[in-house]
């Protein structure tokens, strides 16, 4: 299990990197709630941890999307280029 990322540690990276987060936030998210079911998760606070990292990366991926905070590195790069 992975420290929970913060908004500018996200915020830093392209969006591809982002999409793979999600996935593998959503996949662990579906891990805990399939171990609470049968009893078998020891940590509950775990729960609020991963469902709070998949809202901070969509909300990220928004920022991105609205313009809100500029995409940056490589991404941001591809993004100016596709617009010319």
């Amino acid at each position: 299990m992975a420290k929970s990322l913060t908004a500018s540690e996200l915020r830093a990276q392209s969006q591809e990197d982002l999409i793979s987060k999600l996935k593998e936030a959503k996949e662990e998210l579906f891990n805990l709630r399939f171990q609470a079911a049968t009893g078998q998760l020891d940590n509950h606070s775990r729960l609020r941890t991963v469902k709070r990292e998949i809202a901070r990366i969509y909300t990220v991926m928004r920022e991105h999307e609205l313009g809100i905070m500029p995409l940056t590195g490589e991404s941001a790069e591809k993004t100016k280029e596709a617009a010319e």
